[in-house]
């Protein structure tokens, strides 16, 4: 029976060394690049979402340990202001890309936001820009998929000099950046919600996968936006009949992972599922729907940190402190 199988990983700051933000020696770069491998070679993936990613030569470093199973690389040429960008990895060759990161005009095309002096201004594209490939698998179905990782909840406040700073000076401040940081990853899941109704609306012909790293939980807002049509989420009774909702639904797998490892991250303390794989129907074949094997691997590198506000805590630290998520496929 013919097998396809997905992961979407945040690699939490994957620098080479010298950049600000990555390890601080040569061997913390290679303890950092030798865990990940370890991890996505355990795992074996046909296609990799990876979040996170300081540069082209960080990606191509990682791509040297894999043994040569994940030949086909695409990655985003729109990092943020960190440098942090969204790629691929993949077994498949990769038929089609695209960059993905204006806010389309039938969205949500502009949004407030605020500079970097603390004036108000306008938001016209994802803070990262979002990335979709092609892959054909033996399964004779195409296959789009669009990896993510929209604004976090992590707020920073600007300053007179143009720094910024991770505590703000009253309420008001705290209570307006944390609403323009809600609008920004609206408007990015929007975005991404028009993408896959171009590509889904009539389409029977081929499949989509939406992943990464979304910032928020399940039923979060932000993350509702992309399921869809309602009603027929996995797990609930209308899952298994059909709907006019079908065509453009896309259905979030996170219910299917066991429940004691429903997390991704943990937050002060906090566990929490950020990190998403949202499949359209072609990927779910049969009647009853066949479902795929999806797990949050919260032990691939030991136990997974708390973090906290502080994105910059952990530069140097090995492995990462998401866990990946996998979803495997039979048709």
């Amino acid at each position: 029976m013919p097998k396809f199988k997905v992961m979407t990983w945040n690699v939490e700051n994957l620098f080479q060394l010298g950049a600000v933000g990555g390890p601080k020696t040569e061997a913390e770069y290679r303890q950092k690049l030798s865990s990940l491998a370890e991890v996505i070679l355990n795992l074996a993936p046909d296609v990799l979402a990876l979040q996170e990613i300081g540069s082209a030569e960080a990606l191509s470093d990682l791509g040297e340990l894999l043994a040569g199973k994940y030949p086909h690389r695409q990655l985003s040429a729109n990092p943020d202001g960190r440098g942090i960008r969204v790629g691929f990895l993949s077994t498949l060759k990769i038929e089609e890309r695209e960059e993905i990161i204006d806010f389309p005009a039938v969205g949500l095309p502009s949004v407030p936001g605020i500079d970097a002096r603390a004036n108000l201004d306008s938001v016209t594209r994802l803070s990262r820009g979002a990335l979709r490939i092609l892959v054909k698998p033996a399964t004779n179905l195409p296959i789009h998929l669009i990896t993510a990782h929209l604004k976090s909840k992590l707020l920073s406040f600007p300053t007179a000099s143009g720094s910024s700073r991770f505590n703000p000076k009253d309420e008001n401040e705290r209570a307006r950046v944390a609403g323009i940081a809600l609008l920004k990853r609206t408007a990015e899941a929007v975005a991404l919600r028009v993408m896959a109704n171009e590509r889904l609306q009539g389409n029977r012909q081929e499949a989509l996968v939406l992943l990464g790293d979304l910032n928020d939980v399940t039923d979060a807002a932000t993350t509702q936006i992309l399921n869809g049509p309602g009603g027929s989420e996995v797990g609930t009774a209308g899952f298994d009949r059909p709907d006019e909702g079908d065509d453009t639904r896309l259905f979030n797998l996170a219910s299917l992972i066991p429940l004691e490892r429903r997390f991704s991250r943990v937050n002060q303390g906090n566990k929490e599922l950020i990190d998403h794989i949202l499949v359209s129907q072609e990927l779910l074949p049969g009647k009853p729907r066949r479902l795929p094997v999806v797990d949050s691997h919260i032990d691939a590198f030991g136990t997974l940190p708390s973090v906290g506000n502080n994105p910059a805590a952990r530069s140097g630290e090995p492995a990462s402190d998401h866990a990946p998520i996998t979803a495997a496929f039979e048709f």
